[in-house]
């Protein structure tokens, strides 16, 4: 099923807090409350985190009171604040809340109604998309895997992440379901333990056969010969290719350089950020030294009073990266220009297909 989706007025997505261990879908009619699912983490993973804001801005226009459509831009500038103070680093984000607001912008000599109705149309092709585009990705990354594969991945990057499907997971999904006989080293990524709550959830409802480890195991195991190659997600990719991603991704990707050992990441190109020219340019967001001090806010494992820091991001530089699996295929270096020239072709065929009547 769909981590988020819009259904009878209101927003739905899957209370990502409580799994495995409960299952349980919640409902938000207003863009304050997605905010602060989205800053709650009821919801993440970069794309599924643009998907939520897109249907963030829908509900913004069905709730507005305006009388006149500049009235109701007027309120939706104040929902695109309220939605993009709600997680600084992942960049679809912003990507989404854009789309929205272009799209509204350009209806601006239109009926009121008319554009809330395009909103609500356009938040859902966004999320239409991203399962089309998370299928492409898994097609192209899973040429990349070997028979037989030993897999490390780190974080959640799959279904959960997204709308459905996965970015890194899913090319391990696709892999599996096109017979590779692959297996999963799954780090438990503290200190919100997304790799051992979902990543490991997940597998196991697909069937992939995986291994759960604690994340200092990573090094040895690469050092031993037992990882064929490293996948993960990103948050934001900079215009050179550095990559911002869970924290804890730039120590495994040193480690699997220093090891000789293919280092993927697999991201949509709404998640390039051609504006922000290098990974040192991406802020980071720092959460709640709970986290740190406490598993999962509730079992104290430090002395009462100790400072913690509990940044929720790291950037790997793009010297590190092997290749970066998009939408578009296999980017490899130079970045810089490689990246660019996807984004754009990604652009323009987003306006060939709004040309077209398709969008």
């Amino acid at each position: 099923m769909r981590t988020v989706w819009w259904e009878d007025g209101v927003v739905k997505m899957i209370d990502q807090r409580l799994l495995p261990h409960q299952f349980e879908i919640v409902a938000f009619d207003n863009e304050h409350d997605v905010a602060r699912a989205i800053r709650e983490m009821y919801i993440r993973g970069a794309p599924a985190i643009g998907a939520a804001a897109g249907f963030g801005m829908a509900l913004a226009a069905q709730r507005s009171q305006a009388a006149t459509t500049e009235d109701l831009l007027n309120d939706l500038r104040t929902a695109y604040d309220v939605l993009y103070a709600s997680r600084p680093t992942a960049v679809n984000l912003r990507w989404a809340l854009d789309r929205m607001m272009a799209l509204a912008t350009s209806l601006r000599e239109q009926p009121h109604q008319v554009v809330r109705d395009a909103l609500v149309a356009e938040a859902q092709r966004i999320a239409d998309e991203d399962i089309e585009t998370n299928q492409r990705m898994a097609r192209y990354g899973a040429e990349l895997v070997p028979e037989g594969a030993n897999i490390l991945h780190h974080c959640n990057t799959g279904g959960l992440a997204t709308v459905d499907w996965g970015t890194a997971l899913g090319v391990i999904r696709m892999a599996h379901e096109q017979g590779k006989n692959i297996h999963v080293w799954v780090d438990e990524t503290r200190p919100r333990l997304q790799g051992a709550r979902l990543t490991a959830w997940e597998l196991m409802q697909w069937g992939v056969p995986m291994t759960l480890i604690a994340d200092n195991a990573a090094g040895y195991l690469m050092w031993s010969g037992q990882v064929d190659l490293v996948t993960v997600g990103a948050d934001r990719i900079a215009a050179n290719g550095d990559v911002a991603n869970k924290i804890g991704t730039y120590k495994l990707a040193v480690v699997a350089k220093e090891n000789n050992i293919p280092f993927y990441v697999v991201a949509p190109t709404s998640t390039i950020d051609l504006q922000t020219p290098t990974g040192r340019d991406i802020p980071i967001e720092e959460r709640d030294p709970r986290e740190v001090t406490h598993v999962l806010g509730q079992c104290n494992i430090a002395p009462e009073g100790v400072n913690a820091y509990n940044p929720a991001f790291d950037i790997t530089p793009h010297e590190l990266v092997t290749a970066i699996i998009t939408e578009y295929g296999v980017v490899r270096p130079p970045y810089e220009e490689n990246l660019r020239r996807v984004v754009e072709q990604a652009e323009a065929d987003r306006k060939a297909r709004q040309a077209s009547g398709s969008v």
